[in-house]
């Protein structure tokens, strides 16, 4: 008489299939919570999530610098900044882009934007020459003589082989510091002369009129008044050696119809 098995051994008459998932439902927490996902380095997946995004957005940024490049050397200078400012957006530390944009900038004459471009590509690579040099050239156009003899000097300090920054940039850059030094010179003699013109110390004295101090004061007024003229006509130049000059210009007349006045052309005048 057959008995029925109640005890008999697990798998002898079930698939192993069945078997396998009974097993892996026994291995489970009576919690329910866990599961396969617990060995999962969460931390590590999100990491490397990251860096597979950073290599996306480098990747088009360097597409996006590359066709701004080419659309510079193209003329087309707007298109190459924007460009460059979509670059910006997915690489915010990359001082190419800024350096490029400076470049530009500066040839389009927007020069605050441009000085501000290339302070942005020196703050990001404090060590890199050609940054540096930009940023030297973005301040002389924008009047920052002073500012930028220090950039070029930074420049050359980084790279002292490149004869450019010697011969070119800091040269020039030295040359407009002492024309500017020149002009403020020629200035302050202007507003000098022209103030001892209407606040002459000779006419503050009481004069007799008939006596030959009145003269005197007036040749001084007139040397004076010349003096001015001159100054007035003068402009700082710079020749080709680098050195620096006053050269009159729209000279009207010969230099002496320009003589200071002698005392013959003055006369004796009894006051009123």
């Amino acid at each position: 008489m057959a008995s029925f098995g109640w005890k008999r051994k697990a798998g002898e008459k079930v698939s192993k299939s069945v078997v396998q998932q009974f097993e892996a439902e026994a291995e489970k927490p009576e919690d329910g919570g866990g599961g396969p996902d617990e060995d999962v380095d969460w931390l590590h997946a999100i990491k490397r999530r990251r860096e597979v995004m950073l290599d996306d957005c480098a990747s088009k940024s360097k597409r996006l610098k590359d066709e701004g490049a080419l659309l510079a050397e193209q003329g087309r200078h707007w298109e190459a900044i924007k460009k460059w400012d979509e670059a910006i957006q997915l690489t915010p530390d990359n001082p190419l882009l800024y350096e490029m944009k400076s470049q530009v900038l500066t040839i389009l004459q927007e020069v605050f934007p441009a000085v501000k471009a290339a302070e942005m590509a020196v703050k990001f690579r404090p060590l890199w020459w050609e940054g540096w040099q930009t940023l030297g050239r973005a301040q002389l156009n924008l009047g920052e003589v002073d500012l930028a003899v220090r950039s070029f000097q930074v420049a050359i300090h980084l790279c002292p082989s490149e004869l450019t920054l010697w011969q070119e940039d800091l040269n020039w850059a030295l040359t407009l510091k002492k024309q500017n030094a020149a002009t403020r010179e020629k200035i302050r003699q202007e507003e000098e002369t022209k103030n001892s013109i209407l606040n002459a110390p000779e006419l503050d004295r009481d004069y007799d009129f008939e006596s030959d101090e009145v003269l005197a004061a007036c040749v001084a007024v007139a040397e004076r008044q010349t003096r001015y003229e001159e100054l007035k006509r003068t402009a700082v130049v710079v020749d080709a050696e680098g050195n620096i000059n006053n050269v009159l210009t729209g000279e009207e007349g010969s230099s002496e119809d320009r003589a200071a006045p002698s005392e013959l052309q003055f006369v004796k005048a009894r006051g009123l």
